[in-house]
This record gives structure tokens, sequence and C-alpha cells, in this order.
């Protein structure tokens, strides 16, 4: 018999169900047309690969331009800007991670290799892989880095680099912080994700949801509340279990698309979210399946669809990426 595995605790699969969730929708990330999403993956219940053309990308409607060379976070991707029919993810392979939950693994990695979070350190961390040739294969960036690094070549200092962005992409690294920092009292873990999120989404929704879901995330996790239980107490001013369980009765694509924008920004978003969490609240599979399958910013709704699954719920195994390789710190 081999050696058994070590018991994963609650928030480490918090943090690997944020991976999941974002490795899964990564193929049909930012779909709004759920027939082409369909047509062109079927059902996402596994992990696999993106490829061209996505029908609904932007990218031909956008430039990228560095700031200076020293600065420049797109490099040899920028010349698919202006493209019509380019994946977003389109170098990545199934199972891999998008920018803002590479990021997320890559923050896990630096607060346990310091044993605390500090966020001067953490800034230089990330001015150092970003700018680092080949670190990140994503073609699109959202525009919080954009405008962080822009800020940056204009000489600003890098705590005054972040901006008001108001998109959910803010919260993916919030399960990685506080699975890193397991052990900390509530009111810590509450105030270092402040101040982590305020780095690059200084935004005053996108700063309570962080707050939300890390008591979300206590709650599941330290005190073993379920994650009905933990919407009621904690998450009531973003969406209402008793609205929450009568909407559970319609097909996902009417909630997260009539009542809640499958988009990007906050006030939409983190509801949507909580939906998807209290209608699959006892299945991390089918959960995270039902999140990529509405389209959308499914992506970074992950960040909330995925860790509070996986920590209420656990992680399977066919559903477990491989972890993104960290290289040590220059």
């Amino acid at each position: 018999m081999g050696m058994e595995e070590t018991p994963k605790t609650p928030w480490e699969e918090a943090f690997a169900g944020s991976l999941a969730a974002d490795a899964l929708a990564m193929p049909v990330h930012w779909y709004y047309d759920r027939e082409a999403l369909r047509r062109d993956y079927g059902t996402l219940d596994r992990f696999l690969a993106p490829r061209n053309p996505h029908p609904d990308s932007i990218l031909w409607r956008s430039h990228y331009e560095a700031p200076d060379a020293k600065t420049d976070i797109l490099r040899e991707q920028a010349r698919y800007w202006g493209q019509r029919g380019i994946h977003y993810h389109q170098f990545l392979a199934a199972g891999e991670n998008t920018l803002n939950f590479r990021l997320a693994a890559e923050l896990f990695a630096f607060i346990r290799e310091r044993g605390e979070y500090d966020p001067e350190a953490w800034l230089e961390r990330y001015i150092a892989r970003m700018l680092e040739p080949g670190w990140h294969r994503d073609t699109y960036l959202e525009e919080c880095h954009r405008s962080f690094f822009a800020r940056y070549a204009a000489g600003k200092p890098p705590s005054k680099c972040g901006i008001r962005d108001e998109h959910i992409g803010g919260l993916a690294g919030v399960p990685a912080l506080v699975a890193a920092l397991a052990g900390r009292p509530l009111e810590e873990l509450r105030e270092t994700a402040r101040t982590h999120v305020g780095l690059t989404h200084d935004h005053d929704g996108v700063l309570r949801a962080a707050d939300v879901l890390v008591r979300l995330l206590w709650a599941i996790a330290a005190e073993g509340l379920g994650p009905r239980d933990a919407i009621r107490r904690e998450a009531g001013d973003w969406i209402s279990g008793n609205k929450a369980e009568s909407w559970s009765r319609l097909p996902d694509t009417e909630v997260v698309g009539k009542r809640f924008s499958p988009a990007c920004y906050i006030a939409e978003s983190m509801p949507a979210s909580l939906y998807l969490v209290w209608k699959y609240n006892d299945d991390f599979a089918v959960g995270i399946s039902a999140n990529a399958m509405v389209g959308g910013d499914n992506c970074h709704r992950g960040a909330v669809v995925g860790s509070l699954l996986g920590a209420a719920c656990g992680v399977p195994e066919p559903l477990r990426p491989a972890a993104v390789p960290q290289s040590d710190p220059d």
C-alpha cells in the first residue's frame, strides 16, 4: 500500500477550488453567446484547451502600446490586439490558470516563503513577475494591470499605481491569501485582504465584496457552516436567501443573464456568484461547471464559486489543476 496523502484543510481546498473553477472556465471566458459556448465546447465538466476563433472577443476593438520598453507587460502578445476572433487565453493548455489566478498562486507561494504578508514586498514581486519574459502567456491583460504599469512607467510609487477598478477580478487572490495565512485571526485576515485588493482594485464595491468573501470562507472553513447558512449570515446585503432559494428553481441562464448580468462588474457579478454557490452548495463539480456554462466573466466569478464550494465540499482529483510552477524569488 502506498503512502496516504495528508488530508487537505478547508482553507487549502478553498484555494484549490478557486484555481479549478478558473481553469475549467478558461476556454469559455467572456463568452456571452451561450449557444456558441455550447456549440464550441459542449458541457464544461473537464479541463479543455481554448481555441480560435472566439466569437465574442473584443480584442479587435482594442489596442495595446507599452508605455516604454521597460514596462512592457505584453511584449510579443501585443500584435494580436486589433485582430478579430482572437481568444483571450489562446496559448494556455487545458487546466492552466489565467493571469489573475497565476498571480494568486504566486501570492500563496510568496506568503508561505516569508511567513507573512508584506504589501510593498508583494508589489516588488508582482512587478518582477509581470515583466519577466514568458512568465505569463495570456494575450489579454485586464485594465487594472495595464493602468498599473502605465502609472509605474510615469514614475509613481508602486503603492500609488492601483486604480478604482470595479471588476470581480480583484477577488482572484483572496482565497490564496487566506489559505496562506490560515490560523490567523479573522480580523487580521479581513484587514490584510482589504490591503491586498486595494493595491489594484481600490473600489468600495470590490473591497466590500473581498471582505464578505473572507467572512464567508471563515464561516465555512473555520466554523463549519454550510454555504447557505454562511450566505444567510454574512452576505444578506448581496443576495437574499429567500430569493436565492426561489431562483434555484429557474435555469441558471435565467438568473445569470437576466436578473444578474454575467459581466465583470462587481455589483452584478458578486450576487451572481453567490446565487451559484447557494444552488450548488453540496456539489463542487456541478457548481463550477454551471458557473462556466453561464459565460461572461466566469473565470473571475470562480474566485467566489470555486473557493466557497471547495471549502465546503472539497475538490475532486479530476478537477484539481496541476500546481502552477513557482520559480525562486529574485
